[in-house]
């Protein structure tokens, strides 16, 4: 969480059990009121809570829907995760399709998720949390790719737009619910793969220029 706006960690399971009613209820709220009208006091007042205890833990409510944005972007970083773990990186259309429907089947089964998503996009307070998430998603992608090696400001790139224009499609079915998930991922898929292609490309052009210059 950002600097100045995280209180405190609380560490007795009572006012860690406090801390999450807020959190749940702020999560409940923003889709029922939106970021505009969500208010400190009605977080507590959903959360059977004083507003005294509600700053012992965030200063305000933009701290409170930081910590709901960070964990969805956590949970969506973990669809992605067992990619990363191949020991190749090679990934086909079938494997960023599913990557798609996934991160979209984890924002909907995330409290608030879908308008956690929204306003991680469109409040200046929250566009960090995403940009910071998305940041460190491209690096852990080129550095899988390069293994030992130092990644190239090419490949660096190559590998932030694979994130970019995947969450746009991901984006794309809560912008959109007429959109079908399945038909968004159908179509995103082929272009995905190209970028994912070029990564690993550099990658084998290097391996062969190792080769010839140990030959």
């Amino acid at each position: 969480m950002a600097a100045g706006r995280r209180i405190r960690e609380p560490r007795q399971a009572r006012a860690l059990a406090t801390r999450e009613r807020l959190i749940a209820a702020a999560a409940e709220l923003l889709g029922e009121v939106g970021v505009e009208r969500l208010s400190t006091n009605l977080i507590c007042a959903r959360a059977g809570v004083t507003p005294p205890a509600f700053y012992r833990y965030f200063r305000d409510k933009y701290a409170a829907l930081e910590e709901l944005g960070e964990r969805l972007m956590e949970a969506q970083n973990q669809v992605i995760a067992p990619l990363l773990e191949r020991r190749h990186l090679v990934v086909s259309e079938a494997d960023l399709r599913g990557l798609i429907l996934g991160t979209i089947r984890v924002t909907q089964q995330f409290p608030g998720g879908a308008w956690v998503l929204r306003a991680l996009r469109a409040v200046p307070a929250l566009q960090h949390v995403r940009l910071r998430s998305h940041r460190r998603m491209s690096a852990l992608i080129a550095k899988a790719a390069r293994k030992d090696r130092k990644t190239s400001a090419r490949q660096a790139l190559e590998a932030r737009l694979l994130i970019d224009m995947g969450y746009a499609a991901i984006e794309l079915a809560f912008d959109e619910p007429g959109l079908k998930p399945a038909g968004i991922a159908e179509e995103a898929a082929p272009s995905l793969t190209v970028l994912a292609k070029a990564i690993l490309r550099a990658r084998q052009v290097d391996n062969r220029q190792q080769r010839r210059e140990k030959a």
